[in-house]
């Protein structure tokens, strides 16, 4: 108690010196408030980030590794060009197999086919008819060339006669073909995609908004003969919400009568040739149990799978890679992740915190120098009030903790003055230098870019859903601020203290009075 209020007599007498070392705490909390929340603050948001955003894993074609095969002569090529042709694609039972692993949270897929149907109209740029014993199929598209001009034989779908003529921009095709070959053609795929999801995780097109249901809703049972139908498709066929459609397998000749539950439009922007339907106006949206249920009934059936893995962590990515090799996963198929998409998210903010970090580790180093500096200037001009304290009896110990106890009470309530104006100001110096990241992120992107020649190109991803990247940060000072803060002050006060624990350790009571007088 004696020291305490020793303490408090000597704040109160030496105003201006403590007045003085309260502005640069003042300075050093308001800073070092910021730094804190802006760092706590960015901690958290990557944490949450990436939380809810699961690390997808897709398995594709390897070309790199196939083209690496391919070198060492024409024997090795020719081995290996039959080794390619031996590949087997993904089946649901590998896929099921791969999903069995304890380094998933879990997976989902899509399972699609195709089927024909006799009552609906295929929404197509191209109209099929019959002239006596021959099929004919005319398409219009734009182009920028004139004049008439001769294509050979042999076009994809073709194995017959082919004119083009050009009237005012517009190109006419005409293919004819036998009826026969027509009928060949149109019986290896179906007129209409079905594509079965089995789950809605799997939808990743109506979770990033390429699709969207506009009309009644999603389908409810992944195992009934339920489906939703583009807009396209809908509107060329009259088809309603709560009606029904009938498709059929063109091999066994059996029917799907399927309940339509809504309608959806696609939303994506396209920058090919002008066309009068988008690519997804024959899409038809199911459950994956429908898939199989057609696939157990025709093992002939053209399908085609395309999983997503959920990873538990980046840990697990390598192992889990290393586990469908194991599995037997062909040299040609690769496993890629969309970490990297992740990690480019959260990049600027990242990049805020690092800075943040920096700051804090230079302004308490500078910080602690400026208070030594401070406080020894200090002790010099007390050394005669030291003289006498120890003169009269008072112990080393006391007179330290005495000196120590005054900067700490300084400490104390200009911590806490910057604390209050640190949060105030911490929200707004954090989104500003998290916005000045971003630009500074897109500009090198944009410089990327334009050293291909076209500008500003488009992000592909690796996964179908678009992680959107962290552009508000909202720094803010909660407990955990708070009690970092009063931590760095206390430290802060310690080792300013240094310089009087160390020369009232030195001095010596008679010498100091002897140079007083």
């Amino acid at each position: 108690m004696y020291i305490l209020k020793n303490s408090l007599v000597s704040i109160i007498r030496n105003k201006g010196r403590n007045i003085l070392i309260g502005i640069i705490i003042l300075v050093i909390a308001c800073s070092t408030t910021v730094t804190l929340a802006i760092r706590n603050t960015a901690s958290n948001l990557v944490e949450n980030y990436r939380e809810s955003h699961d690390i997808i894993a897709s398995i594709s074609f390897d070309r790199k590794q196939l083209t690496n095969n391919f070198k060492g002569g024409e024997d090795n090529l020719k081995d290996n060009i039959e080794a390619f042709n031996n590949i087997e694609s993904l089946n649901l039972d590998t896929v099921k197999n791969y999903g069995e692993s304890d380094y998933l949270k879990g997976y989902y897929y899509m399972y699609s086919t195709s089927l024909n149907s006799d009552t609906l109209s295929k929404a197509s740029d191209t109209y099929e008819y019959e002239v006596e014993d021959k099929q004919t199929t005319t398409s219009t598209s734009s182009t920028t060339t004139g004049g008439n001009s001769g294509m050979p034989n042999g076009r994809p779908g073709g194995g017959g006669e082919e004119r083009r003529t050009t009237i005012n921009n517009n190109t006419t095709t005409i293919i004819t073909r036998t009826k026969e070959k027509f009928e060949s053609d149109k019986n290896l795929t179906g007129d209409f995609e079905l594509d079965g999801y089995s789950s809605y995780d799997a939808m990743t097109d109506f979770v990033n908004g390429t699709y969207q249901v506009t009309e009644g809703e999603m389908i409810s049972d992944f195992e009934a003969l339920e489906c939703v139908v583009s807009s396209e498709l809908a509107i060329l066929n009259e088809i309603e919400v709560g009606g029904t459609i009938t498709l059929k397998n063109s091999n066994t000749e059996v029917t799907y009568e399927f309940l339509v539950k809504g309608i959806y439009k696609d939303n994506s922007d396209s920058n090919d040739v002008v066309k009068m339907f988008s690519s997804s106006a024959n899409k038809i949206i199911t459950g994956s149990g429908v898939i199989e249920k057609i696939v157990a009934e025709d093992s002939t059936a053209i399908t085609n799978i395309t999983p997503s893995f959920i990873v538990k962590d980046e840990e697990s990515i390598e192992k889990f890679t290393e586990e469908l090799k194991e599995k037997g996963l062909n040299e040609y198929f690769t496993v890629n992740t969309n970490l990297d998409e992740l990690q480019n998210a959260t990049k600027s903010i990242e990049n805020v915190k690092t800075f943040a970090s920096t700051f804090l580790i230079i302004t308490l180093i500078i910080s602690s120098i400026v208070l030594f500096v401070i406080n020894m200037i200090n002790i010099r001009e007390r050394k005669y009030e030291i003289g006498v304290f120890r003169t009269i009896g008072v112990s080393k110990f006391k007179l330290t903790m005495q000196f120590v106890l005054e900067l700490l009470i300084v400490a104390i309530i200009m911590l806490m003055i910057g604390a209050v104006c640190g949060s105030f100001i911490s929200k707004p110096v954090g989104n500003s230098l998290l916005q000045n990241e971003i630009e500074s992120n897109a500009e090198e992107e944009e410089q990327i870019s334009n050293n291909f020649g076209k500008g500003q190109m488009p992000m592909q991803y690796n996964q179908t859903a678009k992680i959107e990247p962290i552009n508000n940060i909202d720094a803010l000072v909660d407990i955990t601020v708070i009690a970092q803060l009063v931590g760095i002050g206390i430290l802060l006060t310690f080792i300013s203290s240094l310089a009087s624990m160390i020369s009232i350790q030195r001095f010596s009571p008679l010498t100091i009075l002897k140079e007083r007088s």
